[in-house]
């Protein structure tokens, strides 16, 4: 499982992070893709490298498969488990713009400079299952994508190509986005203020403390409840300006939806825990990251990566 945020630092910068939540890593890194590269695009989505990208993943086949990643020009993308919901088209569609399902973060990130660049590519688009290899089957997914200025969220299942604007700048798990919007509704008494006294009778009732108006917010791990929470946090944390102080506030907010090993185990028998989490920066074209046993965060530029070489790099 997994859970996304999107924020602006107020001056044209993009911040967008993920948790990604599993029993195990992939022996993922950051991997860089240069301008140079040349890509593997099984139904040409792909022809070039229009922009510099850098994220999380790992490679296969000389191939980038990201789980997240952000480009030069200040829009990144992330992808979150989405089973039971999302469903690729079966093959390439007649007079669509065919993206493998494996390639979508890179052919977002690669190909493009802005949501609105996105949204409108997306009109023509059918997503595929076509897997890189026997080896890594297509995930099912769905897809949080920002830029300083708004983010919005792909789905792709039975009855096609769904766009929403991410008005929250949130995403976690299933169900579906529309259902997790809806759901806030069921939120509207929450709030950050400190209650007031209390008058019950003759007796004047004040709060333990900080914290009273949150009630009611879930503590769980289960999607919609993460969904909730990290909604919450991210609406009420204050607006920062530096890149030390918005690099702060992405880990401590998704740190409020890490998942902690042994609480929550899967259908295996196996629990999930965060293993990483990763935040993209355009204000400093940087990935910062840490993981489950290091949470120390580890940066890396994009500068220092030869964004305009012709091979892959990673970190």
């Amino acid at each position: 499982m997994c859970t996304g945020i999107r924020f602006s630092d107020g001056s044209g910068h993009l911040y967008l992070a993920r948790n990604l939540d599993w029993t195990s890593g992939y022996g993922e890194r950051v991997v860089a893709t240069p301008t140079g590269y040349s890509p593997r695009s099984p139904f040409g989505a792909v022809p070039a490298i229009r922009h510099a990208v850098i994220g999380m993943g790992i490679v296969e086949e000389d191939t980038p498969l990201y789980f997240d990643c952000g480009n030069d020009a200040g829009l990144a993308v992330a992808g979150l488990n989405f089973p039971g919901y999302a469903q690729y088209a079966t093959g390439p569609v007649d007079g669509a713009t065919n993206v493998a399902a494996f390639e979508f973060p890179l052919w977002v990130a690669s190909q493009f400079g802005s949501v609105d660049e996105v949204e409108a590519a997306l009109q023509t688009v059918a997503i595929v299952d076509k897997p890189i290899n026997e080896k890594f089957p297509s995930s099912l997914l769905h897809w949080i994508i920002g830029d300083a200025n708004r983010a919005i969220i792909v789905e792709y299942t039975a009855d096609g190509m769904h766009v929403f604007d991410d008005d929250v700048d949130v995403l976690a798990n299933q169900p579906g986005f529309g259902w997790h919007h809806e759901n806030l509704r069921n939120y509207l008494n929450t709030s950050p203020h400190f209650p007031e006294e209390t008058v019950i009778g003759r007796a004047s009732l004040t709060p333990f403390g900080s914290g009273s108006h949150m009630r009611g917010i879930p503590g769980d791990y289960y999607s919609p409840s993460r969904f909730v929470r990290a909604a919450y946090v991210h609406a009420h944390y204050p607006t920062k300006s530096t890149e030390e102080d918005n690099v702060s506030r992405a880990f401590h907010t998704l740190q409020q939806v890490a998942m902690v090993d042994g609480s929550a185990a899967m259908g295996s028998g196996e629990f999930e825990k965060t293993i990483y989490t990763g935040l993209f920066s355009s204000r400093a074209t940087t990935y910062y990251w840490n993981t489950y046993d290091d949470p120390a965060i580890q940066s890396v530029a994009l500068a220092d990566l030869k964004p305009d070489g012709s091979e892959l790099v990673v970190a």
